[in-house]
């Protein structure tokens, strides 16, 4: 929802600290390089310079010389790149737990639409901050937002130190009436870009037009022409669910939501289409051929009811998919370790067969797939990213045995949880030690939103 103009929100708790501006060398146990080839190593030397970004990754006795002021820590356990969230709505942990039960249009129209509307800066200043800690404590190093209170949202995510893709929403509310309110909108989200926009950062900024049921097909081609201008990422929610999409496409002789927006150019540019279940073969190939990357939400789609997106005939078309929590409110967790799970288990079940999918698959949309579909330089332990990456504590039953490579990405995929996760780091900068994300006051920030979710559910 788009807020009336509100002051600037009460800092949440301290910035992430400043980190080492000095190169570092972790020597870890084995790393998951998470490249083309998913590359495993043995006893890894994983390089990081100054600036954050990885220079050297590979076997430690093959380790190039160490500059003079470099440092060495020791890692006991697993490397691998940090995950990439690719559709989150991460402020909605002020509304966790309502709603439960509804299907997906009462379920906004009665739970979540009303509560939005009573939200402040300083509201989603606390949401995003507890969101934010939770996220990185599951490992997830990047999140794609869609939502608005823009400022607040980005202030509070570089706070906690959390790589944040912002795609400020684009949605028409009751009582918005002609084309005036969506150029002032575009105009808003035109200057965040301006502002705020910084590819050598942790923050890059896109457009987040809600779906082509709530804007229409003009509406969601004038937001992509905006983005376009910008070369910036678009957004949209694409066929979530089967019935949606009735109106708009009845009115389009029976064309379906792919084919009106496509029709209308909004493919045109750099797009990523959240959730995409109820999509026809003609549909998956306008996809595939347009470019369209796809952020994949198993959880939530199984929570809401929504269905199954044909992810393996997706992928085989060549379209790039990432993985995805969802809201807070419509998962309602931000451990993304849950979709790398479900994710092939769902469509294995669906398609009866057990090699649909497999895990490193799975692994790879967590990571490097997500990492394309949002155009940034993370997913991978390759030189040239920034060192976003996580250290998970291998010691336990869930990774033993281990006799292949295979059999160590198995473990990964079927068995890891954020709660195995034990340090993180975000462009080389540490924001999670053993477990606790150091940057953020949680139990604070656990009372302030409490505290806040009370006021919106009664008003």
């Amino acid at each position: 929802m788009t807020p009336p103009p509100a002051p600037p929100p009460t800092p949440p708790p301290a910035p992430a600290p400043a980190g080492d501006d000095l190169p570092v060398r972790y020597l870890a146990d084995v790393a998951l390089v998470c490249d083309a080839d998913f590359t495993v190593v043995d006893h890894p030397a994983l390089d990081v310079a100054g600036d954050g970004r990885i220079t050297h990754v590979g076997p430690a006795a093959d380790a190039p010389p160490l500059p003079d002021d470099a440092s060495v820590r020791r890692l006991a356990g697993l490397v691998m790149p940090g995950l990439v969230n690719t559709h989150a709505h991460t402020p909605m942990t002020l509304v966790r737990g309502a709603g439960d039960g509804l299907p997906l249009l009462r379920w906004l129209h009665e739970a979540m639409f009303p509560r939005e509307a009573r939200m402040t800066d300083d509201d989603i200043a606390w949401g995003t901050t507890l969101g934010a800690a939770e996220l990185l404590r599951a490992g997830v190093t990047t999140t794609c937002e869609m939502y608005a209170w823009e400022q607040a949202l980005i202030d509070a995510g570089r706070a906690a130190g959390i790589r944040l893709v912002v795609c400020p929403s684009v949605i028409k509310l009751d009582g918005l009436d002609g084309s005036g309110w969506l150029d002032r909108r575009l105009d808003e989200v035109a200057a965040v870009h301006r502002r705020e926009h910084d590819p050598d950062g942790t923050v890059t900024v896109g457009f987040g037009p809600h779906s082509v049921y709530n804007l229409g097909p003009g509406a969601c081609a004038e937001t992509a022409a905006a983005a376009a201008d910008l070369d910036a990422l678009l957004h949209i929610h694409v066929a979530e669910t089967r019935t949606e999409g009735a109106d708009v496409e009845a009115a389009h002789g029976g064309a379906s939501t792919v084919r009106i927006l496509a029709d209308a150019g909004v493919f045109d540019g750099r797009v990523l289409a959240a959730h995409c279940v109820w999509l026809s073969d003609d549909d998956i190939a306008t996809l595939a051929e347009r470019a369209v990357a796809v952020a994949h939400c198993p959880v939530s789609n199984m929570k809401l009811g929504s269905g199954t997106a044909r992810v393996p005939e997706m992928a085989a078309a060549g379209i790039t998919v990432g993985l995805a929590t969802d809201g807070p409110a419509s998962n309602d967790n931000l451990d993304l370790w849950e979709e790398v799970k479900l994710a092939p288990l769902l469509a294995r079940v669906t398609a009866h067969d057990p090699t649909v999918l497999g895990a490193a698959d799975a692994v790879s949309m967590a990571t490097r797939g997500g990492a394309a579909a949002l155009g940034l330089d993370v997913g991978t332990l390759e030189p040239g990213r920034w060192a976003d990456f996580i250290r998970i504590d291998t010691d336990d039953a869930a990774f033993v045995p281990v006799t292949s490579p295979d059999e160590l990405v198995a473990h990964v995929a079927w068995s890891g949880s954020g709660r195995r996760v034990a340090d993180v780091w975000v462009a080389g900068r540490q924001v999670v030690s053993d477990g606790t994300c150091t940057t953020v006051d949680e139990s604070e920030a656990r009372a302030q939103v409490q505290k806040r979710a009370e006021r919106l559910a009664t008003g």
